[in-house]
């Protein structure tokens, strides 16, 4: 069977979606959980430096408060240290899914999970967390706690129960402590790695528009990357190699696309020359590759296509939030394009772009495209001097994939 066979009954149903049942299907976000499908917010300035990373645990200097410290050996047994558990209990400091049978004041060994620490910085309520200067062994998780941490934290993912955006500022938070207590600690081997590979996991599930986070969860991405790497290269002296290496450094070059991050690609070409040529040469890689070539040289068709059909349902996660600009970028290829006679059909290029035909007028309407109908065919003309690129896109469901295309 074709991927894109299988591809079409991946992610959100249009049948369930729309109740007509037009024998077409996405691939990519589902609509479930509540989450929005509003404009996403533009991020902050910032940078990356991407012709040398930092060590393992420099890579998220950001949330440690260690500074010269030797690492610490954790001794916590528990999700949440005994300590700051009492003291977010008294301060009713305490989260939805952490509370016992909805008591703001009381939750258990079972439910509380470590927030991360900020030196110097108040806690909600007006307390204080503890401070870095006071940091003890018990304050800290050890390997298997972070472990079984990461497990139930995912196991959250799934939740119903509550809202997208509630659910997704729990997750990034305490993800960001399991983040912290192994820096702290300096911890470098394949336990360590498997654990920042389901952090970047649950930061797929976490790249929302509808949050007002969604610029802090491509920054904890980029540092999860950046010790990976570094962990990746400590255990290669080892012999040893991670069975997700190839993708995880696929993300990386994927993370190119759009205006999500700065522009980091004139410094692509020397970072392949420090990878392991297994890596270079590997599907996900040049998948990765093959993806940045067709957007930045416009060819937006192949580069559907080669989404659809060959992109991991992990990478498919880490293109939605691109998905939109890349549309737009062709919106505006094809209105400097042909003549003004020449109209563009919106079924014909919902075909090409895989997206909803409803969807896409939206975002032609959205560019100052107007669009006119003849004969139930909606189509806009080229050379339209009132096309322009939005400040704010509105985030893609995926890929729309229809039968007739995949015929």
């Amino acid at each position: 069977m074709d991927r894109r066979d299988t591809a079409s009954h991946c992610g959100r149903s249009s049948a369930s979606a729309r109740g007509q049942g037009r024998g077409r299907g996405w691939r990519g976000r589902e609509e479930g959980r509540g989450r929005g499908r509003g404009a996403a917010p533009s991020p902050p300035p910032t940078s990356y430096s991407t012709s040398s990373f930092p060590a393992a645990g420099s890579a998220t200097a950001a949330d440690t408060t260690g500074g010269d410290a030797p690492p610490i050996v954790g001794s916590c047994p528990d999700m949440c240290p005994a300590r700051e558990r009492a003291q977010r209990e008294r301060l009713r400091d305490l989260a939805l899914f952490e509370r016992v049978g909805g008591d703001p004041a009381r939750t258990s060994t079972s439910l509380a999970v470590k927030k991360v620490s900020h030196p110097f910085s108040p806690c909600a309520r007006g307390g204080q967390t503890i401070s870095s200067t006071s940091v003890q062994a018990s304050d800290i998780r050890a390997l298997p706690v972070l472990r079984e941490t990461m497990d139930y934290l995912l196991h959250l993912l799934d939740s119903s129960e509550h809202k997208f955006e509630i659910v997704h500022d729990f997750i990034f938070d305490r993800t960001r402590s399991v983040r912290q207590d192994l820096s702290m600690q300096n911890i470098v081997n394949e336990q360590a790695i498997h654990i920042y590979e389901d952090v970047r996991l649950a930061s797929s599930y976490q790249d929302s528009d509808a949050s007002s986070m969604c610029y802090l969860n491509m920054e904890q991405l980029m540092k999860c990357l950046l010790s990976l790497f570094d962990m990746y290269d400590a255990i290669h002296k080892n012999n040893s190699q991670s069975s997700k290496e190839a993708e995880y450094y696929s993300f990386y070059v994927l993370l190119h696309l759009g205006c999500k991050i700065p522009k980091m690609v004139d410094s692509l070409s020397l970072w392949y020359g420090h990878l392991p040529a297994s890596i270079v040469r590997s599907k996900e890689m040049i998948f990765a590759r093959s993806i940045l070539r067709c957007y930045h040289i416009g060819n937006f068709k192949r580069f559907f296509c080669t989404i659809a059909a060959e992109a991991t349902d992990l990478q498919l996660r880490l293109l939605e939030p691109f998905l939109n600009e890349a549309r737009v970028r062709a919106l505006m290829y094809f209105n400097h394009s042909g003549y003004k006679l020449q109209r563009h059909p919106l079924t014909h290029l919902s075909e090409i772009l895989m997206i909803e035909e409803l969807e896409l007028e939206a975002l032609c309407r959205l560019c100052g495209l107007e669009i006119s109908e003849n004969e139930d065919t909606k189509a806009f003309a080229p050379k339209q001097a009132s096309f322009c690129i939005p400040g704010s896109i509105p985030q893609s469901n995926g890929i729309y994939i229809s039968r007739e295309s995949q015929r």
